[in-house]
Parts: structure tokens; sequence; C-alpha cells
């Protein structure tokens, strides 16, 4: 992954072979503390005015119309939406608009750019044969099985896996753990869970060949991210969006 920087706006942009991924910072926006500055997600405290003006400075940044960003209500499950066209009305450039409930995006035509929201959780970029894929992947995600769904869903051969809360940051109960059990012990160091580590592993027996992680940890780079557990749920979030190049002139 390569850092990129446009009128402020500053990500991460991974190679996917046919497909590209951005995962976003919280620099080049307009929102105020604790919002700021880049705050993309709508459903938080800040004002909606601002967000939307964020969300238009971030499809500048990559070159993409706000109205060409599918979105979705994110529930910490597998359901993937598949994206032929725009959404209409776009629910990404006026919140508020009708959204499906879904955690991942899938489309197989250049032009869209789906996008999903984290303050901590993983996104996940997937491309191969079938197209490209999106997916917020908490911990409940994982479980469920949604990154098998997004490799199956265009036969992925690559992965880029962005800014999430490292094994440093998250703790978590026996529950969890026990859900990523037949992973392997390294998965785990006494309460503390690798999530990149958990999607590096079931991504490798989706079958993906290519697997790029940011290995960026969320809640110790508050110049960088927002994060949900560190600022105790008053945070902003930022993204990670997917797309297919374009060839040819």
């Amino acid at each position: 992954m390569e850092w990129r920087e446009r009128n402020g706006v500053r990500w991460l942009e991974a190679d996917l072979g046919g497909g590209r991924a951005a995962f976003t910072t919280r620099l080049g926006g307009a929102s105020e503390a604790p919002f700021d500055s880049l705050n993309l997600g709508a459903i938080t405290d800040d004002e909606t005015a601002t967000v939307i003006e964020n969300r238009r400075r971030l499809g500048a940044a990559l070159g993409f119309e706000p109205e060409r960003i599918p979105i979705g209500y994110q529930v910490h499950g597998r359901e993937l939406a598949f994206h032929s066209g725009p959404q209409e009305p776009s629910p990404f450039a006026r919140p508020g608009s009708e959204i499906p409930k879904v955690d991942g995006h899938v489309v197989s035509t250049p032009g869209l750019a789906p996008l999903v929201l984290t303050a901590d959780c993983l996104p996940v970029a997937l491309s191969g044969p079938g197209g490209v894929a999106i997916l917020h992947c908490g911990w409940r995600g994982l479980a469920a099985g949604i990154l098998a769904a997004g490799a199956e869903a265009v036969a992925a051969t690559d992965a880029a896996v962005g800014p999430g809360i490292g094994a440093c940051c998250y703790e978590v109960g026996a529950e969890v753990r026990g859900a990523f059990a037949g992973l392997g012990d390294e998965v785990t160091s006494g309460r503390m869970l690798d999530l990149t580590e958990v999607a590096r592993r079931l991504l490798r027996e989706a079958g993906v060949e290519r697997v790029e992680a940011a290995d960026l940890c969320t809640s110790c780079e508050p110049g960088l991210f927002f994060s949900h557990r560190r600022d105790a749920g008053r945070t902003g979030r930022q993204a990670g969006l997917a797309w297919i190049e374009r060839t040819g002139s």
C-alpha cells in the first residue's frame, strides 16, 4: 500500500490487480472536534451538512461523484449488496435516503466505488475475475463468514486489509476468542485478539492468493484514525472503498 494525498485528504491506496482500494484517514475534512476532521459517518453527533461536505471532498480526491459511491447500513453480519449502477437516491450523497442493511458491497463493472464505514473494525477489499468487493469486518461478521461470502462473490485472488484495532489494544472476552479458536493459537494472546491475523487466515481458507495488510492500529493512532473503543463511542468514521480500474482510453 502507498500513501496518497489530494487537497488535504489523505488515504492509503492498494493495488488489487485489476482493482484498487482506498482506506481513508481522519485528515482533510471540515468537522470539528471530536469528529475532526474527515468524519464520513452520518449516524454520529456531527452536523449532517458537514458530513456531506466531507463526503464530497473524499469523492473529489478519489475521482468519484458522491452519487457513485454505494453504501449500506452496517449490522455486523455477512450480507452483501450487488450493484450494477448508482443507488437512487444516493444515501451517501443524501443521508436519510433508503439504505440496505448490508456489511459488504460487490461491483462487476467500472464506475462505482462502494464504501464501508469503520472506527476499529477492519475494511477489507477483494478483487477477482468477478469484480471487486469491499467488506465491513468486525468480529461478528468475520465469525459469520463475510470474508468467504465476499471471496466467492468475486472469485477473489487479491485482498487488502485496511487499518483496524490491533492486537495491542483489542481486549475481548471468552465468547469472542472462542469464535476463532479453530484458526490457531496465534490469533490470540491472553485476552487480546488479532483481528488482522484472523482476516489473513480466513482469506487463506477462502482461497485468496495475495493478501496485503496495512497493519495500522486505529486505537494507537489518534492523529490518523477514529477509534470507537479509544474514544468511548464519541468519534467519527473513516472508510474503505474499492473499485475496478478502467482500461483503455
